[in-house]
């Protein structure tokens, strides 16, 4: 890997916490942080992390990793999917389970893309970790998103009842960045 630290792109501190714990166990990895305003085109979660992370490359001028997520409805084919940031902040938890209202299936995924980048015009590396389970009435503390309405399908709970800890073990975050930790051991070797 380059001399120059890897940055990974976000304003969020809670996503940050995350990741630099799950990444810092077993094969230590320097992380900076930098926010950055980076646009973000309409897409698959694929095509989004590609755009946002090679944006971010050509800003920072060196290595960098950005991250996406999602949660998919499998009653309405995937959405919201990438775009749950903003049907959360429209319609709060209890909104997006009222979207579901009328449909048999509750049922869920969270879908987590990291992208990496060696720097400008390096080809983007997509990892993608995905968890199963369900959307439910609120449950646990009002922390993170839309953790609170997101059933891990494992444990039976939300990710909001789960101390770090245990989330980080089964998280769709954990599971990209398992796979990410792997492909920066193999380039530091």
């Amino acid at each position: 890997m380059s001399t120059k630290p890897l940055v990974f792109v976000t304003g969020n501190a809670n996503k940050l916490r995350e990741v630099k714990a799950i990444l810092s166990s077993g094969h230590p990895i320097a992380i900076e942080s930098k926010s950055l305003d980076l646009p973000e085109i309409q897409g698959t979660t694929q095509e989004v992390a590609i755009e946002k992370c090679k944006r971010a490359a050509e800003l920072i001028g060196g290595p960098c990793i950005t991250e996406d997520t999602a949660l998919c409805f499998e009653a309405l084919n995937g959405l919201p999917g990438p775009y749950i940031k903003w049907f959360l902040a429209d319609l709060g938890h209890e909104g997006l389970n009222n979207m579901l209202a009328g449909f048999p299936s509750k049922a869920a995924w969270a879908l987590c893309t990291f992208a990496y980048s060696s720097g400008p015009g390096a080809e983007v590396k997509l990892f993608e970790g995905r968890t199963n389970g369900r959307i439910v009435p609120a449950r646990g503390a009002a922390k993170f998103g839309w953790d609170p309405v997101f059933e891990a399908e494992e444990t039976g709970k939300t990710y909001a009842e789960m101390d770090g800890e245990e989330k980080n073990k089964i998280s769709h975050r954990y599971r990209a960045l398992d796979k990410l930790r792997e492909y920066l051991k193999s380039i530091d070797a």
